[in-house]
């Protein structure tokens, strides 16, 4: 299934009530969707299979990602229509009782079993998306009274934050490994992990999903885990800037420099990364983004990032398909200004979370980047995992990168990976076999054609362990 190589990043779509609809999920595919995206944080797991069904169906070359809710804590629910505080009043501190308990203007009820008991006077709580904060006063027994320093409206269930260490939380919770059991069974193709702190919290998702399972998505949204950052890395297959929550937990300002850095760090372990979260927000409503969202989109490109996604925009948004369209030529647009030369010169040494074979790979993909430089048409990855093409994805090369693989699943994999085009070809049992069909397959799609040079990158089918390195340069005939 040959993607366009006109655009290099990917764009991820939250499916919601607003795109689950075939002809509105098939149109969100023709404006240039990579990879849905299922969160589970709301509604049953019937619906989120429901849900996933749809999306294979209607759309079945796009990669399906579903997202684990994780342990976030949240307020037990305000009446219909919300509750405004302002700054200034005074609010007192629960914990909720059960599922009858509710949550009012004066009174918020916290649905955790021991976050208000550990709060202390001073440490400040916010709400939501970090826009509602409260500070702690005073405490007597278990009564907590805290003052409103930014006020606002409360609907619905928002989540709480508070300083690190109020609460016991563990990722991944019982919850999400009994959604994730039933996704897994429907053939799920990544998996974002909600909440991670360490890498453990990853090995923990892994010891569920098998070496074999779907790719492993970590969501960068908490201080602990930008500090164990190169750890999480190594135990993930990719991972998501989540700048929503980050942005509550870390200091506001720190929220940009922290992507740049995730970015840069994901690329020197060879690993997809999406940057999240408000990116064009105001399209909720309006058919058209702000300036300043276009330019957060085009900077994230400029950083480096695999794919930019859309929450609320396709998902309970007015435009859904407008704003996958308007993601998709912002990216393009901004691709076309990318300097791929010096990125290329400028990455250094892959980091190697494996062993030998990771790193003889990683070296054989650093010497097809540079051949590919001396006028290649394509650079051709032979690959049953993906990981080939994941690691030459690194290099951000200005030539089509193209993945051949014999597995479909493989290739909806690759849709988190930048610049990543598949074609399909069959199983062979000698590596001059492999790059033959491969070379045939791309020439086939368009990505090379008699007269041209391309770079291929293959390994031994008879090999125990996967390993790249074959490279070859191939005169098309």
């Amino acid at each position: 299934m040959p993607r366009s190589p006109q655009r290099r990043t990917r764009v991820v779509a939250t499916i919601g009530p607003a795109s689950s609809d075939p002809a509105v999920l098939s149109a969100m595919v023709a404006a240039g969707m990579d990879v849905a995206r299922l969160p589970l944080a709301h509604g049953s797991i019937d619906d989120a299979v429901a849900r996933f069904r749809l999306i294979r169906s209607a759309a079945p070359d796009v990669g399906i990602l579903a997202d684990l809710p994780g342990p976030k804590i949240r307020a037990a629910a305000f009446p219909e229509g919300g509750a405004r505080v302002n700054a200034g009043d005074a609010i007192e501190l629960v914990t909720a009782e059960g599922k009858d308990t509710a949550s009012s203007a004066t009174r918020l009820a916290v649905a955790h079993e021991d976050m208000v008991q550990q709060l202390i006077p001073g440490d400040r709580v916010l709400l939501g998306d970090g826009l509602v904060a409260l500070q702690v006063e005073d405490r007597t027994g278990d009564r907590v009274t805290a003052r409103v320093l930014s006020g606002g409206l409360l609907q619905g269930r928002p989540g709480v934050t508070a300083p690190a260490g109020r609460a016991r939380l563990v990722t991944p919770t019982p919850e999400d490994l009994s959604r994730l059991e039933v996704l897994l069974s429907e053939g799920v193709d990544a998996v974002a992990v909600s909440f991670v702190r360490r890498a453990a919290d990853m090995e923990a998702v892994r010891a569920v999903v098998g070496a074999d399972g779907p790719l492993l998505m970590a969501k960068i949204e908490t201080g602990e885990a930008v500090d164990d950052l190169d750890h999480i890395l190594a135990a993930s297959d990719a991972v998501m800037v989540a700048r929503g929550d980050l942005g509550v937990r870390i200091p506001l300002e720190d929220v940009p420099h922290v992507q740049k850095m995730v970015i840069k760090a994901a690329v020197r372990f060879g690993r997809p990364v999406t940057t999240a979260t408000q990116m064009l927000e105001s399209m909720i409503t309006s058919p058209a983004p702000t300036r300043a969202e276009v330019t957060d989109v085009a900077n994230a490109v400029f950083d480096g990032t695999s794919a930019v996604m859309l929450s609320g925009e396709t998902a309970i948004g007015l435009h859904p398909v407008a704003a996958v369209a308007t993601m998709a030529n912002i990216a393009r647009r901004a691709e076309a200004d990318f300097d791929h030369s010096a990125w290329g010169e400028g990455l250094g040494v892959q980091a190697v979370a494996g062993g030998q074979a990771e790193r003889i790979t990683a070296t054989t993909t650093s010497a097809a980047w540079r051949a590919s430089r001396e006028g290649a048409a394509a650079i051709i990855a032979c690959t049953r995992s993906g990981t080939t093409a994941r690691v030459i994805s690194r290099f951000r090369p200005e030539i089509p990168i193209v993945a051949a693989t014999p597995s479909t699943r493989t290739a909806r994999h690759l849709t988190l990976s930048w610049g990543v085009s598949t074609v399909s070809v069959p199983l062979s049992d000698s590596t001059d076999d492999i790059v033959w069909f491969a070379v045939k397959a791309a020439v086939e799609a368009g990505f090379a054609a008699a007269g041209d040079v391309v770079v291929v990158l293959a390994g031994s089918p008879t090999e125990p362990d996967p390993i790249t390195d074959t490279m070859r340069i191939v005169s098309v005939h």
